[in-house]
């Protein structure tokens, strides 16, 4: 018997452990995607995609097509509520995706969002500042150091890990360490759960925050780039270098777009007539970069079209807090069984799990209404996810 061929293919998560994935020599994509998700224990990742790293940029791969040795699961659709994520280990990858998006956000005009941020993921990591306190106390009554653990007590967390480089830089360690705590006491009561949804909501206001970003080329002659191309939640954004700060020079909605265009390495941004602006042109290093890219701005604004009429339902219930759902635990908007979750993926982003569109939008009155019914139930029944 002919013995099978196999390679093995190592996927770094979000949440910076790998998995080591052995599948078939000319295994695809999705092969590799469908072993993530078996060891992960869900049954699909809905903003998430397999993508390799090139020139240092993250490229998503077509699922129908071979990939390489190493890949990276990486968010390739941006949300503003988790309450769109339906499971709650996709909610975590998420939420570890944007932890490290924090970090290396460069929005220096947007410092006192930076404080909130870390309260909340404080919050989500370590849970009420109180009783950590108390725990402490109690175990520098057993311990032998009492003052010196009682001094460094408010030292519970490092810097690094919650404030961008530049801000540990302009305020200082001892800064950051001395006043988090007080933010971090006004979450008090915040459940886990609760506190990444909250850094999530406020994760999506940061101006560099939930974007791709890609590396384009002002003439076709440069070597570096020096104009990067940031797919966003509503739109694309257009950056440009100046005296080493990025400076945002186009913010785009889907809608101010007529169309976008790639030829070989070219590519073409043409705004609709209102906005009186001639076509962009930029480069980007390779024809492979411009296949890529296109693919994922296509898909990006489909998943916006098919999103939108769910988004703007979830903004409307929690903005008018009309309904009838407990606040109080994780579990409110969060499903378990395999049947509900594949009906709310198909309701929530117009996609069949085994076919193309199913919705149209004149479905959307009676479908909200089932969808809240659905999350009613599963609040009051009180069933974990996944």
């Amino acid at each position: 018997m002919r013995k099978r061929q196999e390679r093995e293919v190592c996927v770094l998560l979000p949440s910076k452990q790998h998995l080591n994935c052995t599948v078939g020599v000319k295994a695809r994509s999705q092969e590799v995607l469908r072993y993530v998700l078996e060891h992960l224990g869900v049954r699909e990742l809905h903003l998430f995609g397999l993508a390799i790293l090139r020139d240092n940029e993250y490229l998503f791969l077509d699922l129908e097509q071979k990939g390489p040795f190493i890949l990276f699961l990486r968010v390739q659709y941006y949300v503003e509520s988790g309450r769109l994520i339906l499971s709650s280990k996709e909610q975590q990858l998420y939420y570890a995706e944007l932890r490290q998006k924090v970090l290396c956000s460069q929005c220096r005009h947007q410092e006192a969002l930076f404080f909130q941020l870390a309260a909340s993921a404080l919050q989500a990591d370590i849970g009420d500042l109180e009783q950590r306190q108390e725990r402490e106390e109690e175990e520098e009554e057993e311990g032998g150091e009492k003052k010196r653990e009682k001094a460094n007590s408010r030292h519970y967390f490092l810097p690094e890990d919650y404030f961008p480089s530049w801000l540990i830089k302009r305020r200082g360690r001892d800064y950051l360490l001395q006043h988090s705590p007080a933010l971090h006491g006004e979450m008090r009561g915040v459940s886990h759960s609760q506190a990444i949804l909250q850094f999530i909501t406020e994760a999506s206001t940061l101006q560099d925050g939930p974007i791709t970003f890609y590396s384009m080329r002002q003439e076709k002659r440069d070597l570096k780039g020096s104009v990067l191309l940031g797919l966003a939640l509503k739109g694309v954004h257009v950056y440009q270098e100046v005296e080493g700060k990025q400076c945002l020079l186009y913010d785009f909605s889907w809608t101010d777009i007529d169309r976008l265009t790639f030829q070989g390495r070219r590519f073409e941004i043409h705004a609709v007539g209102s906005l009186c602006l001639p076509k962009l042109v930029y480069y980007t290093p390779s024809a492979v970069h411009s296949k890529h890219i296109l693919r994922h701005v296509s898909d990006s604004h489909r998943f916006h079209i098919n999103t939108r009429q769910t988004a703007s339902y979830i903004q409307q219930l929690e903005e008018r807090q009309e309904v009838e759902m407990c606040v109080d635990e994780p579990e409110e908007v969060l499903v378990d069984n395999p049947a509900e979750i594949s009906w709310l993926v198909e309701l929530s982003y117009g996609v069949s799990v085994d076919g193309p569109l199913a919705l149209s939008s004149s479905c959307w009155a009676d479908i909200t209404k089932e969808m809240k019914q659905v999350l009613k139930r599963r609040a009051h029944e009180g069933t974990s996810v996944d």
